[in-house]
């Protein structure tokens, strides 16, 4: 008995001692940092958090923050391991935190400024000796994104009556009270569906083509993509341009290479299970990720894109 225990005791230890050292890999928690709930970037957090945790056996975990520029250092310092944030935010974050990098763009944002129905206003030129929000204090990068939007249909700070607010959310409470004429906010939000609902019905006002050279001389990341009217596209009443930027989704330098190429792999084989839960991830793609941006990407993004043989887009 005691020739035979022996080597059962040495085999039970040595089981012990793998499974010590497996475990950590198996109970690793990932963290993704979004905006609060009820934004946009946290619906799309908890859609990849949910995802990549049924499908591809990772822990993840939404943590919310206060806001997307509170949010670049906590992800540079690897207090969490992905982040969502506009590509605005991103490019501004970036010479500080120099250990953050790109996973991609995983989204679009399209915006607008939107007027009643029943104002007559149709395109941005109409806003000239209107009283438009501005300032953006507690939002940087919006008021540089406004201020293009505003020169594609010819205008300046100096052809509208300016309303200072701090944030989207008191510009669109702005407009409803009376004190505006327009309001910005990102479609699909439902605070526009709020507003609409308040004031009888609101219009998104077409941004036209012709006016982009000057907005990208402000805001160098913005372009135009054609939408058509439906449930997401509140206030939009026919095939029209409207003004869109780039959502991002990144990490930091310390995440290892495997990692993020399962992350992408998982996402790109589960992109139903996405959509589910948020429906501008009908946009997602792997191939839609990799674009020429000057953040670093991560080298296990890099590493998924050269295997599938996908080419950097170029900006629009």
């Amino acid at each position: 008995m005691r020739k035979t225990a022996a080597p059962m005791l040495a085999l039970s230890a040595g089981l012990l001692a793998m499974t010590v050292a497996v475990a950590p890999a198996i109970a690793q928690t990932f963290g993704i940092a979004t905006m609060q709930p009820g934004t946009l970037n946290h619906t799309t957090g908890s859609a990849i958090a949910k995802v990549l945790k049924e499908k591809g056996g990772m822990n993840v975990l939404v943590q919310p923050t206060a806001g997307e520029t509170v949010m670049m250092p906590i992800v540079a310092r690897g207090e969490a391991d992905l982040g969502i944030a506009n590509i605005m935010e991103t490019e501004a974050a970036a010479p500080a935190n120099k250990d953050l990098r790109l996973v991609g763009t995983i989204h679009t944002l399209k915006g607008a400024f939107f007027v009643r129905k029943d104002s007559g206003m149709r395109t941005m030129a109409d806003l000239k000796g209107k009283k438009v929000a501005s300032g953006y204090s507690a939002m940087k990068t919006i008021d540089p994104l406004a201020r293009a939007m505003l020169a594609t249909g010819g205008l300046e700070e100096k052809d509208i009556s300016p309303v200072l607010v701090p944030n989207v959310v008191r510009g669109a409470d702005d407009f409803t009270s009376g004190t505006s004429d327009m309001f910005f906010f990102a479609f699909g939000a439902p605070k526009v569906r709020e507003v609409d609902a308040t004031v009888g019905g609101i219009r998104a006002l077409e941004v036209p083509e012709s006016g982009m050279a000057a907005a990208k001389k402000i805001m160098p990341w913005g372009y135009l993509t054609m939408v058509q009217p439906g449930p997401f596209f509140i206030g939009v009443e026919k095939p029209m341009n409207v003004y869109t930027w780039d959502n991002m989704l990144f990490t930091n330098a310390k995440v290892k290479d495997e990692v993020i190429y399962k992350i992408i792999e998982t996402l790109e084989n589960n992109k139903s299970e996405l959509v589910s839960v948020q429906p501008a991830l009908r946009e997602f793609s792997a191939a839609g990720l990799y674009k020429k941006y000057d953040i670093p990407y991560h080298p296990g993004a890099l590493k998924y894109f050269q295997d599938k043989k996908i080419e950097a887009q170029p900006l629009q």
